[in-house]
């Protein structure tokens, strides 16, 4: 732009350039013998005050003023001096005609990672915003750079809100003082401004390119040699990438797993791994527990109670705290069908959904709802890679640190899941080079499944923690809580099945197979370990041993049936859909593995159904080769 002397436009000879500092320019970006434009903020009597930005302000002297000046005229000065107290005087330019050239703040930026030596200083962090949160005190901005997030503190007045206009996903730049605060580091603002245009583009740029870095998996060899897994390797590569890149944007994660120890061994692993991740990224202290969160689930599927509930939790988080909405990880679940409602329900918000799942999968029905979804279905495997496998790989991604605590896992994960699969012999001898032989593993299995029964819809972090003997450093106590709760499952069991035994009806399929079938409504311990679907799945396993022959074992109750099959070549999945379609009014849902399931129906037509599904049975291929892999999901 062209200006005469007077602030008005004019004719642009290119004679002159006055020098135009950005509202975040210093004293630092002023030099001696530039003309710079300045705005009169105040007149006194021995002379008149300028600003050239918001931090830039000095005196013109009465004794080299001509003319007369009135508050928000224009003036072009020159840098007279600057005194030993930092006080700057300028005096008059006389430009007839200029061109104005903008002057922009020459930042020198300080990374996440070097707070700490900065501490007390004055620094400027350009990241996006990724939380506001508001106390009672100040307001306190999360900021994530290339390097991580910091909270940044900002105060107007207690309890009032800072730099209003700033909103979770702007590009910011934030000068201010890195103090220590209750145990972590935070940046006490001084100035705090949004990014705009070129200069936010930029800014953006630089952060995806560092954070897509950043985001990249770790290159680490399994645990083992199998090949089956390296069909799913991209997969899982491809969620550890997702879920590092949301730690570094801030957000948070909430975990929903199948409450059984396949379950548990998939989903513990994974949050420890993101919760030291976090603790990496994260200056706050805190962080860990504020955005990873691990949820069991009763059900084999994402239920409408659980979804309606996270979904309240998150809205609530972003009310009150700040918070992005979470990104959902559900493990040992999440592929069916059965899924679609609580998906579609949280379709209408910002939450990503990521499964990763060893049961007979949708994916029809799932796959425009998932953002990633790892099976061994969808590479031609089966159940006999559980999700503990799995995501025993998938933490070690996140975290390679971790890897030593975790050699025993995969071999706890495939018994409790029963699992039939190659590498067991390998997972197996692998954690028994870490002391844990069959027993010991066996053990585990046992109080993991004993402990989810009673914890029902907590976590139990840390009870969860010390019996799989992770994050811990108390060997002593793990063995005796291990026995403890695994003896005291034996018994529970014993005390059930010699209840439950008596009333165990049989018969002779067509096909030749065993079927036993229990009333475990009116004929087992009701509201007490074992479950009705253990409770199924301990006596199949007592007839296996007993028999040596293809059997199918049913427990039922009002409105459902468990099911367990050994040398059989049942298809639950297309058999649940079959009755559906057959049985009108009859309600059927269901699914699971193919020889390992549950099924839902009206209580009114539970005798069709059941006589359906035997009718189904009695027809199904003799396989002395397939054999059960999995409890049932109760």
């Amino acid at each position: 732009m062209t200006r005469d002397s007077a602030g008005e436009p004019g004719a642009d000879d290119g004679d002159s350039v006055v020098y135009d500092l950005a509202p975040d320019c210093t004293a630092e970006d002023v030099e001696q013998g530039h003309p710079y434009l300045s705005e009169i903020n105040g007149i006194v009597d021995y002379g008149v005050f300028v600003d050239l930005s918001d931090s830039v302000s000095g005196l013109v002297h009465e004794s080299v003023l001509t003319g007369t000046y009135g508050v928000g005229d224009e003036l072009v000065v020159e840098l007279e001096s600057v005194r030993e107290n930092g006080d700057m005087a300028f005096e008059p330019v006389d430009i007839d005609e200029y061109e104005l050239e903008e002057v922009g703040h020459d930042y020198s930026l300080t990374g996440t990672h070097r707070l700490e030596s900065n501490l007390g200083e004055q620094i400027h962090v350009e990241g996006e915003v990724t939380q506001v949160k508001q106390t009672g005190g100040p307001t306190i901005f999360h900021v994530a750079d290339e390097n991580g997030v910091v909270p940044c503190a900002a105060f107007e007045e207690a309890g009032v809100r800072a730099y209003p206009t700033i909103e979770v996903g702007d590009i910011v730049r934030v000068t201010g003082m890195p103090e220590h605060r209750e145990g972590s580091v935070q940046i006490e603002v001084d100035g705090l401004s949004k990014l705009e245009g070129e200069d936010a583009d930029e800014a953006r740029e630089r952060l995806d390119e560092a954070l897509e870095a950043r985001a990249e998996p770790h290159d680490v060899a399994p645990l083992i040699d199998w090949p089956a897994f390296e069909k799913l390797r991209p997969n899982i590569e491809e969620v550890a990438r997702l879920l590092r890149r949301t730690v570094l944007e801030g957000r948070p994660i909430r975990v929903r797993h199948h409450a059984d120890g396949d379950g548990m061994c998939a989903a513990v692993p994974v949050q420890i791994a993101l919760e030291r991740f976090i603790a990496d990224v994260h200056e706050d202290e805190d962080a860990p527990r504020h955005l990873i969160k691990r949820l069991p689930a009763k059900a084999p599927f994402y239920e409408m109670e659980d979804a309606t509930r996270d979904l309240n939790f998150a809205l609530e988080d972003r009310e009150k705290h700040g918070q992005q909405l979470p990104l959902l990880l559900m493990l040992d679940n999440g592929s069916t069908a059965e899924d679609v409602p609580a998906y579609e329900t949280l379709a209408h918000y910002d939450i990503p959904i990521v499964a990763i799942d060893h049961h007979h999968p949708d994916p029809e029905a799932v796959g425009d709802l998932l953002d990633a979804h790892v099976n061994p279905y969808l590479h031609d495997e089966d159940y006999r890679i559980t999700t503990g496998m799995l995501c025993v790989e998938l933490a070690r991604m996140i975290y390679p640190n971790l890897t030593d605590e975790l050699r025993h896992i995969p071999a706890v994960a495939g018994l409790s899941d029963r699992s039939k699969a190659d590498a067991m012999d390998d997972y197996v001898e692998l954690a028994a080079d870490e002391g844990y032989d069959e027993d010991r593993l066996q053990d585990v299995s046992e109080a993991l499944d004993y402990a989810a029964f009673w914890l029902r819809y907590n976590s139990g972090d840390q009870l969860i923690q010390d019996l799989l003997e992770l994050d811990s450093d108390d060997e002593a106590r793990h063995r005796e809580l291990v026995t403890f709760f695994a003896d005291r499952a034996r018994e529970e069991v014993d005390e059930q099945l010699e209840a439950a035994m008596p009333h165990l009806e049989h018969e002779t399929l067509d096909n030749g197979a065993h079927l036993y079938r229990i009333d475990v409504e009116n004929y087992a311990h009701r509201f007490t370990y074992p479950a009705p679907g253990k409770t199924t799945g301990e006596i199949h396993d007592r007839k296996i041993e007993e028999t040596g022959d293809p059997v199918i074992t049913v427990g039922y109750g009002p409105d459902f049936a468990v099911l367990r099959s050994d040398g059989v070549r049942l298809d639950i999945p297309t058999m649940v859909s079959e009755l559906e379609a057959e049985i009108a009014g009859g309600g059927v849902s269901g699914g699971g593995h193919l020889v390992v399931g549950s099924i839902k129906f009206v209580s009114g037509k539970r005798e069709e159904v059941i006589d359906a599904l035997v009718e189904k049975m009695a027809e199904a291929d003799i396989d002395e080769a397939l054999s059960s892999a999995a409890p049932i999901d109760d």
